[in-house]
């Protein structure tokens, strides 16, 4: 399944929503893909897209669910790849 968060990151002088999958890299990859989404947009385990994009995501069948409950799915799935911590 291909979900969605609401647009809430602010960065670039806009929001920013991630599209993520609950099963794979390969299906978010293609849906991205089909949506027109760039590559450039892809960020370790899931797409930052534009607030602009939101509804077209939705109405192509990405499913909203909160923030939470995106990073919780891709936990679940063994997908998750969190930001490599710095050394001091």
């Amino acid at each position: 399944m291909i979900l969605i968060d609401p647009p809430a990151v602010p960065r670039w002088d806009r929001l920013w929503s991630h599209l993520a999958s609950d099963t794979s890299y390969d299906e978010v990859h293609a849906f991205a893909a089909a949506q027109g989404i760039p590559s450039r947009g892809w960020d370790r385990d899931h797409y930052d897209v534009p607030a602009d994009h939101y509804d077209a995501m939705v109405a192509a069948g990405a499913v909203p669910v909160t923030s939470r409950e995106l990073v919780l799915a891709l936990r679940a799935a063994g997908l998750r790849r969190p930001k490599a911590q710095s050394r001091d």
